[in-house]
Order: structure tokens, then C-alpha cells, then sequence
């Protein structure tokens, strides 16, 4: 059995993954910002927030003090905004960048040191190129910037790394866009699963579901 690591558990996919993992019978740990009602999926519950690197390097610690080394990291933090790149302010661009990019960068880098020998990451992107569209700047340049971030992190540290891209998914998120929910759209318990399938393959790379 692993020991997992889930940043962002308090989102629809994030939620989805803790439930599929526990139900596999693996250790999780859970991480987000808002932590009500994560205790009834698993014990191992952490506040923390990923654009705060000193509470990420303090949740990091802490995971690795409950379970030992981690076997399995999966980053499901996510936000998105509807702007023109003319009309989008500072503040706006730094949150989603902070979400979906930035964060990827800081909970890598801090849980490095507290990785099992065979770990995997599993890093939550998307489909980047179908997202080229008017409002959707930010958001589609964190999750391209993901991709290039994970291939370096692959090289450099040798490690299993595998950017999941789902087309579109079923979370609150699609309430922040005026778009409408592609009718082929993923459940989040659909990813999560394709997660674990992946994990138990090793599938490393770009994962399009």
C-alpha cells in the first residue's frame, strides 16, 4: 500500500481522489485551504495553503511525520478567470498563476526531500491548447507552463512525473466561465480513477483523458 499526498483535496477532483485512494486501501493524506468535512474520507487532514510557501514546507513536513515517505503526490489545486488580458488586473493574473502554476512549483520543491524511492507525481493540467480563447489567458498559460515545469522536473530529478489533461470535468469551476459544460465532459471520480490506473501502470508523461 502508498502513502499519498493530495494538494487541492477540497475540490471536486481533489475530493474524488482522496475517496478513490482510501477506497483502494492506500494511506492519504489530505491538504487544503478549507478542510471542513475531509475528516469523514480520511484522519491524516491539513490546512495549508499553496501560495504560502512557509505553509507549504510546514504541511509537507508534517505529512511526511504522520505516514513516512510519500509514494504517491497528486497536485489537484486549481482556479481559473474570465478576463481579457486588456481588462485583467494584477491580482487577478497572480491568483490563478499562484493556483495552477506557482504552487506546483513550491509543494515539488518542498516534498522533494520526503519522497519514497519509487515516488510518483501526478500533476493536474489540462487540455492548453483547446483553452486559447478570449478571457482565458491566464489560465491557459499556467497550465502550458505546467507541462514545461513537469518535463524539467522529470529530468532533473529522475522521478515519475505525469501531467494528467482531462478535455473537461464536472467541478464547480465551469461557474467561473461563460462557458458551458462540453456534453462530453468527465466526472471527477472518472479522473481520479484514471489516476490510480495510471499510478498502478507507472504511466509517466502527458496522461489525456
Amino acid at each position: 500500500m502508498a502513502n499519498v499526498l493530495i494538494w487541492g483535496a477540497s475540490g471536486g477532483i481533489g475530493r474524488a481522489l482522496t475517496e478513490t485512494f482510501v477506497a483502494a486501501g492506500h494511506t492519504v493524506v489530505t491538504v487544503a485551504r478549507r478542510t471542513e468535512g475531509l475528516d469523514s474520507l480520511t484522519p491524516h487532514v491539513l490546512a495549508g495553503d499553496v501560495a504560502d510557501p512557509e505553509a507549504v514546507s510546514r504541511v509537507t513536513r508534517q505529512a511526511a511525520e504522520v505516514v513516512g515517505p510519500i509514494d504517491v503526490f497528486v497536485y489537484a489545486v486549481g482556479d481559473i478567470l474570465s478576463a481579457k488580458v486588456a481588462e485583467m488586473d494584477l491580482e487577478g493574473w497572480r491568483r490563478i498563476l499562484d493556483a495552477n502554476l506557482t504552487g506546483v512549483f513550491l509543494t515539488a520543491q518542498a516534498l522533494l526531500p520526503h519522497l519514497a524511492p519509487k515516488a510518483h507525481l501526478f500533476l493536474l493540467g489540462a487540455q492548453h491548447e483547446r483553452l486559447r480563447l478570449p478571457g482565458l489567458g491566464a489560465y491557459a498559460a499556467a497550465k502550458a507552463g505546467l507541462e514545461a515545469l513537469a518535463e524539467v522536473l522529470r529530468k532533473e530529478t529522475r522521478r515519475r512525473v505525469t501531467v494528467v489533461r482531462p478535455q473537461a470535468v464536472t467541478t464547480p469551476l465551469w461557474e467561473k466561465v461563460p462557458f458551458r459544460i462540453p456534453a462530453h465532459a468527465l466526472s471527477p471520480r472518472q479522473v481520479a480513477e484514471a489516476v490510480l490506473q495510471a499510478w498502478a501502470e507507472g504511466r509517466e508523461g502527458i496522461l489525456d483523458l
